[in-house]
């Protein structure tokens, strides 16, 4: 069927292979110039990734000797972190400190009686308190969940609420403060009191709260003074029961102490006089000659902060801890149950001992934290309080476990109750130095690497790369020599290594200190050892003897830093250095307009160019194989006008012949 001739589908001589053919031979030049382009291509690829790993290289350099260098970082260590933390800035000092830990920050966080699964909620303003803060909002009375939601939504980052399956078939509503600290107590109004009573979160008890009335509402107890203050009827102390008072000092200038003066001497009456005949003649003044006046010597400075203390009924009496020393008045509290056990209190004493130091007392109040307002939570999770830590031999008190404003730069952190002290140190942060450094030397071999493999044909330079993957070989592979012929490439490699190899100044005891000084060079394994001769060796990678390293961390950290990046000439800028010799290395070939940027701009400019070439040979293949196409359409029309012809002759012939006569 293949030698079948349609007219006008087939052609009778195969024309069409005729022109494939023909315009096979016609598209190599294009096929040429389309493969250089993909060439190209590639090329632009290389050059691209050999960007982004001297931009990798130059980045880590940066960071160490930039302003934000992790040679001033510094950390906090603890040596028990379940106990006290740290965070350090930049700003902290190296330095360590002694803390103990009495009593964590927590916040108030109430659970109800188990509810059964049709527990309602009714409709109603509910109001809660977290300490002087209120959330207020209108529900419109639904389930327990949904009015938990409701809770969330409204509390922000004051109160929450949370459903927990205490027992099968019933759900407990969880309501928490979202603040820690005595202050912070969670209080009930509104609905919210109703509801809290209802569902055995709270239950009403006896106020144990009282309040110690003072005449004007403060005490002023001036230096060397003492006063009492009774308390009738007496206090009987109770587990439960806290003393709390706000004082203030006041510091007296030395010209305003009373300086004793010398005593005026006894009186001494008039001792007369006579008159005679318009005459008066005085008698001689009384005499009455006194000692020689000597000023006592000065009283003796006297600083005393423990001024407060307790009398109980049988005469006895304790000290309360030394009050703090504050112009503005400051609060305190102590459990009554830790100081006066089970004693009867009749009066608090204040004797002021100082020479030069006032104090004032008000707002003395006994109260239940556990129960204020007159409820006491039933199922209390935790209760708001204080975190008391003791730091060096000095009681702290913050409403949070995380106190900022103790240590200069440092967060400390409190995690849990010890009796016995846990030291936090202050340090440099050696570690995150450490990991910069091999991020440097990371970045460098991967570099070197890149340079090696794009310069050389030696195929043992890829199989020296143990570390990559066998389909990161194969394609290393493939960009064997690409650049073999490029002197830019290899002239910066040549100073590369250079860089990691000459001295670098040092403003210590050192006058030069290199990059194998710590640990890093090219041949660290054998140390100078004599062994087998390795080519690898020769390619300019950096190997890291890790106990060196830590070593030289540990004991030469402002040298190291210098190593990298120091200023030498006094004006504040790191202008020397190993870190900043790459920096300046690597800056020609990654900045805008920079070498790497030529070299993809001038083969986007071939590709363009080459990109126009194709086109118009495309243009020009297409008029070509139109054209061969109507030659072989007007050679096959020909030849079948030929054909018809002499079919029309051979008829002729035929119709003429002697036999048809």
């Amino acid at each position: 069927m293949s030698d079948i001739y349609v007219p006008g589908v087939k052609s009778r001589f195969g024309t069409d292979k005729l022109i494939e053919d023909l315009m096979k031979v016609e598209r190599v030049p294009q096929q040429r110039v389309e493969k250089n382009v993909e060439n190209l291509q590639t090329q632009k690829t290389y050059w691209q990734d050999l960007g982004r790993h001297i931009g990798s290289l130059r980045e880590s350099a940066r960071i160490l000797f930039s302003f934000q260098n992790p040679f001033n970082d510094k950390v906090a260590s603890s040596s028990d972190e379940s106990v006290i933390g740290g965070l350090a800035t930049r700003e902290a000092k190296e330095q360590e400190y002694r803390f103990t830990v009495k009593q964590v920050a927590q916040a108030d966080r109430f659970l109800s009686v188990p509810l059964s699964n049709d527990f309602k909620v009714e409709k109603g303003d509910y109001e809660f308190t977290i300490g002087e803060d209120k959330v207020i909002f209108n529900f419109r009375g639904a389930t327990v969940k949904e009015f938990a939601d409701a809770l969330n939504r409204r509390g922000r980052d004051l109160v929450g609420a949370s459903l927990i399956s205490v027992e099968p078939g019933t759900k407990s509503l969880l309501i928490e403060s979202k603040v820690s600290g005595d202050n912070k107590r969670l209080g009930f109004g509104g609905a919210a009191e109703k509801l809290a009573i209802e569902a055995g979160i709270i239950e009403q008890v006896q106020t144990s709260r009282r309040d110690i009335n003072l005449e004007g509402g403060t005490l002023s107890v001036k230096a060397g003074n003492t006063a009492s203050i009774s308390l009738n009827p007496a206090l009987q102390s109770a587990e439960n029961l806290v003393l709390r008072f706000e004082t203030a000092t006041e510091i007296r200038s030395q010209e305003a102490l009373e300086i004793p003066q010398p005593p005026p001497g006894p009186s001494i009456p008039s001792s007369g006089s006579l008159s005679y005949g318009g005459i008066t003649i005085e008698n001689e003044p009384s005499s009455a000659p006194l000692p020689v006046w000597t000023p006592p010597e000065p009283p003796k400075r006297v600083d005393d902060l423990n001024m407060i203390s307790l009398k109980f009924t049988d005469g006895s009496s304790v000290m309360l801890p030394g009050m703090h020393d504050s112009q503005s008045f400051s609060s305190s509290q102590w459990r009554l149950s830790g100081i006066a056990g089970s004693g009867t209190i009749a009066s608090i004493e204040i004797n002021n001992r100082n020479t030069h130091r006032d104090m004032s007392i008000r707002n003395i109040t006994v109260f239940d934290p556990d129960a204020p307002g007159g409820v006491k939570p039933r199922n209390a999770i935790s209760t708001a309080r204080d975190a008391i830590i003791t730091m060096e031999g000095i009681e702290i008190r913050r409403p949070s476990n995380d106190i900022s404003d103790l240590i200069p730069g440092v967060t400390v952190t409190a995690r849990g109750v010890s009796d016995r002290p846990v030291t936090l140190g202050v340090s440099p942060d050696r570690e995150g130095v450490k990991e910069s450094i091999i991020s440097l030397v990371g970045n460098y071999n991967r570099l070197m690497a890149e340079v090696n493999v794009l310069t050389r044909r030696d195929d043992t330079i890829v199989q020296e790369l143990s570390y990559l993957s066998k389909e990161e070989q194969d394609e290393l592979s493939k960009r064997q020599g690409v650049f073999s012929g490029d002197s830019t490439l290899t002239q910066f490699k040549s100073n590369l290594q250079r860089s990691a190899s000459v001295p670098y100044p040092a403003s210590t005891d050192q006058d030069l200190i290199m990059l194998a000084q710590i640990g890093i060079s090219t041949d660290v394994r054998r140390s100078g050892a004599g062994g087998s001769y390795d080519p690898s060796r020769l390619r300019g990678y950096l190997e890291i003897d890790e106990k060196v390293l830590d070593h030289a961390l540990e004991t030469q950290l402002p040298v190291i830093q210098q190593l990298f990046g120091s200023d030498t000439d006094g004006d504040l800028i790191i202008d020397s250095g190993l870190a900043y010799s790459m920096d300046q290395l690597a800056k020609p070939y990654v900045e805008t307009g920079g070498f790497i940027t030529l070299k993809t701009g001038t083969i986007d400019s071939r590709i363009s160019q080459d990109q126009r070439r194709i086109d118009t040979m495309e243009r020009q293949l297409t008029a070509k194989e139109t054209a061969l196409k109507i030659q072989y359409g007007q050679m096959e029309g020909a030849y079948t006008r030929m054909e018809r012809m002499q079919n029309s002759l051979d008829q002729f012939s035929r119709q003429n012949s002697p036999s048809n006569r």
